[in-house]
């Protein structure tokens, strides 16, 4: 009887394994690809005053949907995990079973995409990574909910640091939006069910990187498409005075390659790490972001306890990392 008690009880302290090489190449190759993509969306919505976010999500997706069609074509990729199929037709690329079975990863990705791309609009850059370091609560929480993952101590303890170091770095901001604010943390509790859903759904579809991927924009591509023409998103494009603009133009492009470079990022390095992981690698990359964001756009008065916060935040990543690294 003692020890089917003891079996019972969840062990928080246990060891995991280490970070493979592998997935140390997939959590630096978000970070890399998250920070650019972050100053290209901020460029189109607020330096050209582009009032259409979810058009540049659309543009994202009709890429990413068209360049993998490509390398599938040329059979540079496959989208199954064993490769099977030997059809270009793009209804018959992925079975209708397994579409049906990534449907509940593709809504929570739309989620995720369009009030990610509009939180990103009504608040400065700083304080935007800043309130986007408590997702880490978030995911957690679904995570544990979805999957029952636990962690150990160390790992509570990182967390809480970067939490902590968040709420000391915007305890002064000057520019308070309650509905950025409000976007920023809906977004969070998007992302959470969005990356833990990539590791309960996407380990059981069969389908590689690529094919969820596909999956993703054959399903929320429609959707993005009617909902934008419905709100006049669209036909706002069409009269946007920068549209033709060469400068604009570039900065939308770079957008689409930097928006498929994450999207494959982010779901390499949650299936190869965890959800957990790829939020912390979220963090991580924070302090570049930070930097590049007082440097282009302004927005948050320069303070100690913005400094403290963000280095609090930051070593609180650099542990965690440290306890993934070594497994425990």
């Amino acid at each position: 009887m003692e020890t089917e008690k003891n079996q019972k009880l969840p062990v928080l302290n246990q060891k995991r394994p280490a970070m493979t090489k592998k997935g140390a190449y997939a959590a630096i190759s978000y970070m890399a690809s998250a920070v650019l993509l972050i100053m290209f969306n901020k460029a189109a919505l607020s330096s050209y005053n582009f009032q259409s976010a979810n058009v540049i999500t659309l543009f994202q997706m009709v890429s990413s949907c068209a360049l993998l069609y490509a390398m599938k074509y040329w059979k540079i990729i496959s989208f199954t995990v064993e490769p099977h199929s030997t059809t270009n037709n793009p209804v018959n690329l992925v079975p209708l079973k397994t579409l049906v079975h990534t449907l509940p990863l593709a809504m929570s990705y739309l989620l995720y995409m369009l009030v990610t791309m509009e939180s990103v609009r009504g608040i400065n850059v700083p304080m935007y990574t800043t309130l986007r370091r408590t997702t880490i609560a978030f995911t957690m929480v679904v995570e544990y909910i979805l999957t029952g993952q636990k962690h150990s101590y160390r790992v509570l303890g990182s967390v809480g640091i970067v939490i902590l170091g968040a709420f000391i770095a915007g305890a002064r901001d000057l520019s308070f939006d309650a509905y950025g604010y409000a976007v920023v943390f809906v977004a969070n509790i998007s992302t959470a069910i969005y990356l833990a859903s990539i590791a309960h759904i996407g380990k059981s579809s069969g389908l590689s990187t690529f094919g969820l991927m596909w999956c993703n924009g054959i399903i929320c591509g429609p959707v993005l498409l009617f909902w934008t023409s419905i709100r006049g998103d669209l036909t706002g494009m069409m009269n946007f005075p920068h549209i033709f603009s060469p400068g604009f133009q570039a900065v939308m492009l770079l957008s689409c390659v930097m928006a498929f470079s994450i999207n494959y990022c982010v779901f390499w390095n949650t299936t190869l790490n965890s959800a957990l992981t790829q939020t912390i690698c979220g963090n991580m990359k924070d302090l570049l972001t930070i930097g590049l964001g007082w440097l282009l756009f302004g927005g948050l008065p320069f303070d100690l306890y913005n400094v403290a916060g963000q280095s609090l935040g930051f070593l609180g990543s650099c542990l965690y990392a440290y306890c993934k690294l070594r497994g425990k």
